[in-house]
């Protein structure tokens, strides 16, 4: 029987819960997924908990990413057709067995990809594509700091950031997280629960600090985040994962002529072209080997709300994929 999760309101993950469905009718421009696997990622999290808006009254569908079978198409649509393998990342509405997509944010998947890979990296590595290319293109030779290594983000950005020739020091908490984000691409690790970033990224870079930091955490490492930054670095703050930076300024970048991103994957997405190059180069990447996607878990999509539970409480690595 068809399903989805809905969230009755915001809350915890116990505001989580499954309802029947009917698979929907496509209308103009929009296709119908049968939906084959679905992605975990923090701004599920962020929404659920109100921390972002909420953009319907009551029994929101969350998740933000997944792949499957194309069912049907609406009128309007041209290049998918019944039987097409495709994923996507568009805000909301992933947690369902079926669910519709504008054809302009779907993408076809290439045979080297499989729709696990997909699922697990689409809004992952479609967010590490423009960081590394848009929000600073960090060059051969160059040293940069990438905050949560381990995560789903931060191990597609090492592959990637090796790949270059760039010199990458990763955060994670725990040994095992910093030898998991060693084993993808980072040369250097630190490990926040054991030592002080600021001061280890000083001795690491000789005291000059990196050309850029990436930063997803938020409160907890914005301000440390600052002081790692060479003369005319680079600020990319991309997440909130500890709450949201309240006590950063703008005046702090006066420091030492700082530059600051704020970017947005959907703003990036909405642009067909960007969203089929940047999806282009993932899967190669991919299906060439030069990016490892790391799948750590695979769970029911109606063990959504214990996903949710863990990625809080910071207890994965990788990616979480939520099978319909």
């Amino acid at each position: 029987m068809p399903y989805a999760i809905v969230a009755e309101r915001p809350g915890g993950p116990e505001v989580l819960r499954p309802v029947d469905i009917a698979p929907p009718m496509p209308g103009q421009g929009e296709v119908l997924i049968r939906q084959t696997a679905v992605g975990l990622n923090f701004i599920d999290i962020y929404i659920r908990g109100g921390a972002y808006p909420w953009p319907v009254e009551k029994n929101l569908i969350l998740g933000c990413e997944g792949a499957g079978v194309v069912e049907a198409s609406g009128p309007g649509v041209t290049g998918f057709a019944e039987g097409d393998r495709v994923a996507y990342t568009v805000p909301n509405g992933a947690y369902a067995t079926h669910r519709l997509v504008p054809a302009a944010m779907l993408v076809h998947l290439p045979g080297g990809v499989s729709d696990i890979q997909a699922a697990g990296s689409m809004l992952k590595g479609l967010t590490a594509h423009y960081l590394l290319n848009e929000s600073y293109a960090a060059r051969s030779g160059e040293t940069v700091l990438f905050h949560a290594a381990a995560g789903g983000v931060g191990l597609l950005a090492g592959q990637w950031l090796a790949a270059r020739g760039v010199h990458a020091i990763g955060t994670a908490g725990g040994a095992a997280k910093c030898s998991l984000a060693r084993g993808n691409g980072y040369a250097e690790t630190i490990d926040y629960r054991a030592e002080d970033f600021v001061t280890r990224t000083r001795e690491l870079t000789d005291g000059a600090g990196v050309a850029a930091v990436y930063d997803s955490v938020g409160r907890d490492t914005v301000m440390g985040s600052l002081d790692c930054l060479q003369t005319f670095g680079t600020l990319v703050s991309f997440g909130q994962s500890s709450g949201p930076a309240d006590d950063f300024r703008i005046s702090h970048l006066a420091r030492s002529s700082l530059r600051l991103q704020r970017p947005v994957l959907f703003h990036y997405t909405a642009a067909r072209d960007w969203l089929h190059t940047a999806a282009a180069d993932l899967f190669t990447a991919i299906a060439d080997g030069t990016l490892s996607v790391h799948v750590a878990a695979t769970r029911p999509l109606t063990e959504v709300a214990q996903a949710h539970d863990d990625l809080e409480g910071r207890k994965t690595t990788g990616s979480t994929v939520l099978i319909p």
